[in-house]
């Protein structure tokens, strides 16, 4: 392991606003500030708002700045992704920030219902063939569910096809109220086809969405509402059409 990393690392230990639970606090198990991130970490009753796989932070930084009328947390399970994010929280006096270290698997042991009003996917890895692994697929709607405000919203920003027609296909299936649909967010924002909020929203650019956009990648996003107390059901999805 480099020395930058491992600087990262030991530096990650000093963030107030960074999360680290070993994986023995969250493994089939409450960690200790679930259902309770307003009170012993943000104490100001703003609605929460939750980043998965936030990679460096660009996205929970850039939003928290924007609306100061919401706290949000970045959620990824490499550290040294995160010391960035963390570090700029930190310096800037960002109240309405935080990110968590650890397996998305582990979601619902580290909120409480109704704990969180919206999600951000950006950039997952689309998981072909691994549907246990996806993160818009059933098993993991239905974690979110036991959290998740009835009726919060679910947003999918990414370059994989495979991801966004997959969870088309999904939200149609269920009835599941699609808000917005966007097959390409940048040529959607320069022809002016989508503006005012949802274009700002959409603009923030990350680390790795700037490698995609120069391979070429068109990016894609979809958000829709996700209730609490319906039983999600899997779609018939041909992933041969898709490559590996």
């Amino acid at each position: 392991m480099g020395k930058d990393k491992l600087r990262r690392f030991e530096e990650n230990k000093s963030f107030k606003c960074l999360f680290q639970p070993e994986f023995e606090e969250v493994f089939r198990k409450d960690y200790y500030i679930k259902g309770r991130w307003q009170e012993l970490y943000f104490e100001n009753g703003k609605p929460i708002v939750l980043e998965l796989g936030c990679g460096r932070g660009e996205y929970t930084i850039d939003m928290a700045k924007r609306y100061p009328d919401k706290n949000f947390i970045g959620m990824d399970i490499k550290g040294a992704r995160l010391w960035r994010g963390a570090k700029s929280a930190t310096e800037s006096g960002m109240d309405n920030a935080a990110f968590l270290r650890t397996r998305i698997e582990f979601i619902e042991w580290l909120f409480g219902p109704e704990e969180v009003s919206e999600i951000w996917i950006t950039f997952a890895d689309p998981q072909i063939r691994r549907d246990n692994k996806r993160l818009t697929a059933p098993v993991f709607l239905e974690r979110y569910q036991k959290f998740l405000v009835s009726g919060g919203v679910i947003h999918l920003k990414t370059d994989s096809p495979y991801l966004h027609e997959y969870t088309c296909a999904l939200a149609e299936k269920n009835n599941l109220e699609v808000l917005k649909m966007v097959k390409d967010v940048y040529g959607s924002i320069n022809n002016g086809s989508i503006s005012g909020e949802i274009a700002e929203l959409l603009s923030v650019k990350t680390h790795y969405e700037e490698q995609f956009i120069s391979q070429g990648h068109p990016i894609t996003y979809l958000s829709f509402r996700l209730p609490s107390d319906k039983k999600i059901v899997a779609t018939e999805w041909d992933h041969d059409k898709y490559p590996r």
